[in-house]
């Protein structure tokens, strides 16, 4: 499996066992140099949002891949988490309604977790 399937893989499992709703994993290799993979999920409350994120960078981490950038922070509305291959998007529900990257990313394609699990 490739490595950044792998990451997004792990971050998937990470934001749903701590609950993450509506998780989203968008293809944009063919579409971006930004990364392999996107990533959207939406978690229900602040605290709920900052479990997701505290779990993604645990989960990536204990991989061995390395957070490159975050940008937000506890608390806030939209965390964006930079692992290189991947970018991993964690919003409240309203934001994630408003900025509606499925949207903006629609080019991309959408893949399944059983798709991020075939070798």
């Amino acid at each position: 499996m490739d490595q950044s399937k792998e990451m997004a893989r792990i971050a998937y499992q990470a934001l749903s066992d701590k609950k993450g709703e509506d998780i989203k994993v968008i293809d944009i290799r063919d579409i971006s140099v930004l990364a392999d993979y996107f990533l959207i999920a939406n978690g229900s409350s602040d605290n709920q949002v900052n479990a997701l994120v505290d779990n993604v960078e645990e989960e990536l981490h204990k991989a061995g891949y390395h957070l490159k950038q975050r940008e937000g922070r506890s608390g806030a509305s939209w965390v964006l988490l930079d692992f290189g291959d991947i970018i991993v998007h964690v919003f409240d529900k309203e934001n994630r309604l408003f900025y509606d990257l499925e949207r903006i990313w629609k080019d991309g394609k959408t893949i399944t977790i059983d798709e991020l699990e075939e070798k």
